[in-house]
């Protein structure tokens, strides 16, 4: 497996894989990282989909990526992904998977159509006074000692920050900035999280700075995630005959690691409620989702609090990760990331408006028409004064193929659920769907006297407890996760948020599909490149606008910096004139 970059590799068809007809495949899991695996060994693999194995424990394939509507309970969407423009291994998938929305386009298309048509964009990022604009202004609000923090840290070498915090490096200039409002509702990122994973993040996404005030740096789907990207690739899987075994529970791979190889020999599950087992060859190749953010996950209702299930189950992702990790020391460590919901959690909750009394509240402050079929919220809007930390966000809609078109579905969600709210005096995750709701209608400037009842009868939330949801920000180091094909394996590979590969970042859907491109082109040595990560971390251009931007516009000769080093680039501005240099320096507003 190598990476490449430019259309000369990304156009191209691959040869068939020498003895392809062989082997079969064997999938663990049916989220995107498994579902992308099975497109990638059917199209550039070219095996048979019959001899391609799905193994799922629910009876509905998508994991994280959901979006359903639940018999007398409602609509749900346990989370969302905000998409980018450059996740290269995403589009190379989706380019060849059919849209279900627009006949004769791929999903890519589609999307790109809509998001042409319809660019994404926030009027108000935050509010503070029960529905006030926030006047955030755009403003990244950093001081000069906070944005030299964040830039020391771009520079901080990987190995500096093993198991260290976000709070170990970020002082109370960045802590208390509107950057760090932006960020951290917009990735989920919290104070005590790894300043590794921040780090990454900063790279990997250094084209978007500018764009992350008003949400212009990213794109959504016109309809959520299941029904806009995993319901059209399980269509093309089926197809192509990939066998899906749903009720088909994982509890333990067994490996031969005695010898200078390592291969997957047996896969131990249960089928039917009986204890089975999946004897392997070198020739049946084993894809593995190992832990998982969404395990333990609960639904409440309008009524009933979602519960927080913090004990792992026997049986689940999590247990059958440390089952496989204690077989070999390169398997990983899913104790560093699962060992405390307490710092892992958080909630979400999916409101459906069911009257014209709740909309004009919601068109008051993102200032477009819900209903118009185009960009409602462009993206959170996060209450800035908020005890919970709560952010909502009404996408295009409907949102769901079978919404009444009199209806709103929208997601509201909250970083600190163990904090009492400021309408509802009660900690985010002893509250029912409707009291959630009560505390969001309070934010929204919802007059007190009709809270309750707007709450209950102009409205359905159903409330969801992830309690392993930012598992993978929690601090760590190298090995801690296992790389995608680990030293010596034969027939197997980890795949997702839990696996390991260079430069790009978790908790995206970007990553979940570059693992199972990773590994399908590995272990079928199929002669095609996989694309590189978007290089911005490496274009000047991008550096100098992003620098620009998280200055909020400061001239570098503005910037309170030491005097000998202001001396040193008075002179480097002096040797510069009249180069392309500062022809550059002064495109992005530095000089």
């Amino acid at each position: 497996m190598y990476y490449s970059k430019g259309n000369y590799e990304s156009l191209a068809r691959p040869e068939k894989p020498k003895g392809v007809e062989s082997k079969s495949a064997y999938l663990i899991g049916s989220g995107l990282a498994s579902l992308a695996a099975a497109a990638f060994l059917v199209r550039d693999g070219q095996m048979e989909g019959k001899r391609i194995h799905i193994l799922e424990k629910d009876s509905l394939a998508g994991g994280a990526c959901d979006g359903y509507e639940y018999d007398n309970t409602g609509f749900v969407i346990r989370g969302g992904r905000e998409v980018d423009n450059r996740y290269e291994c995403l589009w190379d998938l989706f380019h060849s998977i059919p849209s279900l929305e627009v006949e004769g386009a791929s999903v890519l298309d589609e999307f790109y159509w809509l998001n042409k048509h319809d660019p994404n964009s926030s009027l108000m990022r935050a509010t503070v006074n029960r529905g006030e604009d926030a006047h955030t202004d755009g403003k990244f609000g950093l001081s000069d000692k906070g944005t030299q923090e964040i830039t020391r840290l771009f520079f901080t070498p990987d190995e500096a920050l093993y198991n260290r915090r976000i709070s170990e490096v970020f002082s109370e200039e960045v802590l208390n900035s509107n950057f760090w409002l932006y960020w951290r509702t917009m990735f989920a990122f919290e104070n005590w999280h790894s300043a590794l994973e921040m780090k990454l993040y900063i790279k990997r996404f250094v084209h978007h700075i500018g764009g992350m005030p008003d949400f212009t740096a990213v794109r959504f789907t016109k309809l959520n995630q299941y029904e806009s990207m995993i319901l059209p690739l399980v269509r093309y899987l089926d197809a192509h005959n990939v066998q899906f075994h749903y009720g088909t529970k994982v509890e333990n791979i067994q490996f031969d690691t005695k010898t200078d190889k390592k291969v997957a020999t047996r896969i131990d599950i249960i089928r039917d409620n009986q204890k089975d087992h999946i004897d392997l060859t070198e020739d049946d190749l084993v894809f593995i989702t190992n832990g998982g953010c969404v395990e333990n996950s609960s639904i409440g209702n309008q009524n009933t609090p979602a519960a927080f299930n913090q004990e792992l189950k026997q049986g689940g992702g999590w247990d059958m990760w440390r089952k496989i990790a204690a077989q070999d020391p390169s398997f990983g460590h899913p104790d560093k990331f699962c060992y405390d919901a307490e710092q892992s959690n958080w909630m979400s909750a999916t409101v459906t408006t069911l009257d014209n009394r709740i909309p004009p509240y919601i068109q008051n402050i993102c200032k477009r028409d819900p209903f118009s079929g185009k960009v409602v919220t462009g993206g959170i809007v996060t209450v800035k004064d908020s005890n919970w930390l709560l952010s909502w966000t009404f996408n295009r809609q409907p949102h769901f193929r079978n919404q009444p078109k009199d209806q709103l579905v929208g997601w509201i969600y909250g970083l600190f659920t163990d904090k009492p709210g400021n309408y509802i005096k009660k900690p985010m995750r002893d509250c029912t769907g409707k009291e959630i709701c009560m505390e969001w209608l309070y934010h929204l400037g919802v007059p007190e006297n009709q809270i309750e009842d707007m709450a209950e009868n102009s409205a359905n939330t159903v409330p969801c407890m992830m309690p392993y949801i930012t598992a993978f920000f929690m601090p760590r180091e190298a090995g801690d996760r296992p790389a995608v094909i680990p030293a010596g394996s034969v027939n197997f590979a980890f795949l997702g948020q839990f696996a390991e590969t260079t430069r790009d970042t978790i908790f995206t859907i970007e990553y979940s599909v570059r693992t199972a491109m990773e590994s399908v082109y590995t272990l079928l040595n199929i002669d095609r490149g996989v694309p590189e990560v978007w290089s911005s971390t490496y274009d000047i251009r991008d550096l100098l606008n992003a620098t620009s931007t998280l200055s909020d516009g400061k001239k570098l000769t503005d910037i309170n910096l030491d005097p000998t080093v202001k001396a040193t680039l008075g002179e480097a501005l002096k040797k510069i004139a009249g180069t392309d240099i500062e022809k550059l320096l002064k495109e992005y507003h530095l000089i």
